[in-house]
């Protein structure tokens, strides 16, 4: 489209079905590796990918042809099947329904990348669940508890 520019900065949040701890470290790096590759593919920029065990962040600096609900829709999709035919994961991977996106401004941009780089030791001290909290607080965002990320599954009821 001519004489149409645009600057979205969004941090997509998802995780992985119950916030099982799933996403193995020896092989994350190739998992993120390849969500980079779907997101740029949709001619978006991944800006910084990270996460841990049980959610993943994304930074992406979004190309307006496509909504960031079709985006998260394509990663986690594809991403999925990744994960089954690389035999990451044995059984059938799942990530859990919704996720959250945030906007930032261009002047916020080496903030958040910190921020995203440093979670394996930021998770040590906050647990997902209130760090979800807390974007959605500072952000405004109405929320109900019961329908905020899965808890992890009880081991006695699996």
């Amino acid at each position: 489209m001519a004489n149409s520019y645009t600057q979205l900065y969004i941090q997509i949040i998802f995780a992985v079905k119950y916030r099982e701890a799933l996403l193995k470290k020896e092989w994350r790096k190739e998992l993120f590796q390849y969500i980079t590759a779907i997101v740029q593919n949709h001619r978006h920029k991944m800006m910084i990918i990270n996460g841990v065990e049980d959610h993943v962040h994304m930074f992406v600096s979004m190309n307006p042809s496509q909504s960031v609900s079709e985006l998260v829709r394509e990663v986690k999709r594809s991403s999925a099947v990744w994960l089954k035919e690389n035999k990451y994961k044995k059984s059938r991977f799942q990530w859990q329904k919704g996720y959250g996106a945030f906007s930032y401004s261009q002047s916020q941009t080496e903030r958040v990348i910190n921020y995203i780089k440093k979670q394996e030791e930021h998770h040590k001290k906050i647990s997902l669940q209130e760090e979800y909290k807390d974007f959605l607080k500072s952000y405004e965002v109405s929320f109900r508890d019961e329908f905020l990320l899965q808890e992890p599954r009880d081991e006695e009821s699996q």
